[in-house]
């Protein structure tokens, strides 16, 4: 392939590693960042930079490629459908990082990113995921201490290992056999929160406990760091982990050829985000 991969979020979990396995299989890659000067890419990434949610910045870095990998920041729905037909008026096959979310309706950013790829008439492969396992890192300073607080200790989780969406992603960026698909992307388990964090802390060798946080305290918290609406649809959902866990599906090993990677497996690898100093 002598065209290059466009990929978006290239410095985030899934992108680099969309970017190292994209470079492993020979495939030139070019990188949409904010600041090159600041990206730390592997040698022979092309580094353009720009703004996911700019249209004429996706267009420029879109321009000549073979596909795209595509994140989008936040959860404002602001300027999707544009940066949508500009990336897909240049690209012909795009992998997006949706959300199991996704299947409730059109009305959230990632129901209305796959509602305008499904309309680009191009090629779109979207990978559901529950939940990044990396998302747990919020969690590190509390497990140095020894204490996790958190609401919903016993709700259930899928997390899936950043690795496995990205090896799901270059497949299907590689492969037209994956276009029109929806993966659900997860880890092998469903785990409590509170036996993630009990895994965080052996793993880091730090014995750790839960201890539940009032669910008004909790969503006061959350409301002051992301917004009331967010606050209340994240406490809601957890809420209902807790009797029905997160579905727990076998697309990674479908689309790879192997399982999926376990938590305590990302654990073991990033056990040092955690360690006490």
């Amino acid at each position: 392939m002598n065209q290059p991969i466009l990929v978006t979020g290239a410095t985030g979990n899934t992108g680099h590693h969309v970017v190292a396995g994209l470079l492993a299989e020979g495939v030139p890659v070019r990188a949409l960042v904010r600041d090159p000067r600041r990206a730390r890419l592997p040698e022979g990434v092309e580094v353009v930079g720009g703004d996911v949610t700019d249209p004429a910045d996706v267009s420029s870095a879109a321009r000549g490629t073979a596909g795209a990998y595509l994140l989008w920041p936040g959860f404002g729905t602001d300027g999707t459908e544009e940066a949508v037909a500009a990336l897909t008026r240049h690209t012909p096959r795009v992998a997006y990082l949706s959300a199991v979310a996704a299947e409730e309706g059109p009305g959230s950013v990632w129901g209305r990113l796959e509602a305008a790829l499904r309309g680009s008439g191009r090629e779109w492969t979207f990978l559901r995921v529950t939940g990044l396992a990396a998302n747990t890192r919020g969690w590190a300073e509390q497990v140095r201490s020894g204490v996790v607080r958190a609401p919903y200790g016993r709700a259930s989780r899928s997390l899936v290992h950043e690795r496995d969406v990205a090896a799901v992603a270059v497949r299907a960026l590689l492969d037209g056999a994956h276009a029109g698909r929806s993966y659900l992307v997860t880890g092998p388990e469903s785990l409590a929160q509170a036996d993630q964090a009990r895994i965080l802390g052996e793993e880091a060798g730090i014995p750790v406990r839960w201890e539940e946080q009032p669910e008004e305290e909790a969503r006061a918290e959350l409301a002051e760091a992301m917004g009331a609406d967010f606050a209340d649809t994240g406490m809601a959902y957890w809420a209902s982990l807790v009797h029905t866990p997160e579905p727990v599906s076998r697309d990674v090993e479908e689309v790879t050829g192997r399982p999926a990677l376990s938590f305590r497996e990302w654990a073991r690898e990033h056990a040092g985000d955690f360690a006490r100093g």
